[in-house]
């Protein structure tokens, strides 16, 4: 009976995560697409975030800001889902071996009885450091779904011309099939290792996650809906002001020219160290800061919301 319970309650984390996905990306791609065309440009294209996003609306309409979202849009409903269950899953993880205040380090018997259900009384919440761990290998888990997802949006996103005859890439369909076809695999997932380490930086994100959440239940009257959008806003801020720099250099990864048979132009970084140096080189410090207004006013209110739709499904599911 209680192996049935466990399973059926790991399942709600990834059907949540389909509900989050979908909320992310309806608020926030516009303001990914801008944040990505000025991470893989210079001041001569676009001077900032507000030219960006004119030029894009008179030249290509609303719907330029929406290009590449097909790819999200479908890898969004499964990497949420992948990595808010899989968070679930870590944090129950944690919850039952590192961080067991039962468990008898110098036992062996310790591992046999950390499964055993304890009293409500007994129970204790998983300390922040743990939510933070857990969130690391929540990231490492999405990043080999989300390194080839955002790859292809990523070489969408930056596709400018309005007519659909002189872009390289047709749609996603198209562009999963041009790199695969001269590129293979290992073309798909270019960037996979700038992936992981952008997604490392989720130790910031779920450990303030919960400092937020702790914080506004203990401080204030709000309700559990208001406290998960304000902590999912607010811990999104957190982890874009960590981890920025890394994005943009994954981005430079994974819109740089894949040349062979592509004809997509001349490949320019052989690793991740080659495009954090040109990035330095080109614009210095700030270089590793270009698009992050657009990010930063986006990571709120997506987030946010993906957070409330997320906590919203766990409470809702049997």
């Amino acid at each position: 009976m209680a192996e049935k319970e466990k399973s059926q309650s790991n399942y709600k984390g990834f059907v949540a995560g389909v509900f989050s996905g979908v909320a992310k990306l309806t608020v926030g791609h516009p303001f990914d697409t801008i944040k990505v065309r000025l991470q893989t440009s210079d001041s001569t294209r676009f001077s900032g975030p507000l030219q960006c996003l004119l030029q894009t609306v008179r030249k290509e309409g609303v719907a330029g800001l929406y290009k590449g979202a097909t790819p999200p849009l479908v890898g969004w409903m499964f990497m949420d889902s992948l990595m808010l269950g899989s968070l679930t899953y870590y944090r129950k993880f944690l919850h039952r071996t590192l961080f067991n205040p039962h468990r008898m380090a110098a036992s062996p018997s310790a591992f046999a009885q950390r499964d055993l259900p304890l009293p409500d009384s007994q129970l204790h919440k998983l300390p922040t450091i743990g939510h933070a761990m857990a969130g690391v290998m929540a990231g490492a888990t999405v990043s080999f779904i989300a390194a080839p997802v955002e790859h292809i949006k990523a070489r969408l996103q930056i596709q400018y011309s309005s007519v659909k005859s002189e872009r390289l890439y047709k749609g996603p369909i198209d562009c999963m099939r041009k790199i695969y076809r001269f590129h293979g695999l290992p073309g798909l997932y270019h960037g996979l290792s700038a992936t992981l380490l952008f997604r490392s930086f989720f130790f910031f994100w779920w450990g303030s996650y919960d400092i937020f959440t702790r914080l506004l239940s203990e401080k204030t009257s709000l309700s559990t809906p208001a406290i998960n959008f304000w902590a999912g806003g607010l811990s999104a801020q957190v982890f874009w002001i960590t981890s920025y720099p890394s994005d943009v250099v994954k981005q430079r990864i994974m819109t740089d020219p894949l040349a062979g048979g592509l004809g997509d132009g001349v490949r320019r970084f052989p690793n991740w160290r080659s495009a954090a140096k040109t990035v330095y080189k080109e614009n210095g410090v700030k270089g590793y800061w270009r698009g992050f207004v657009p990010c930063f006013l986006r990571a709120f209110p997506a987030n946010a919301m993906a957070l409330v739709a997320f906590e919203g499904v766990m409470r809702a599911l049997p």
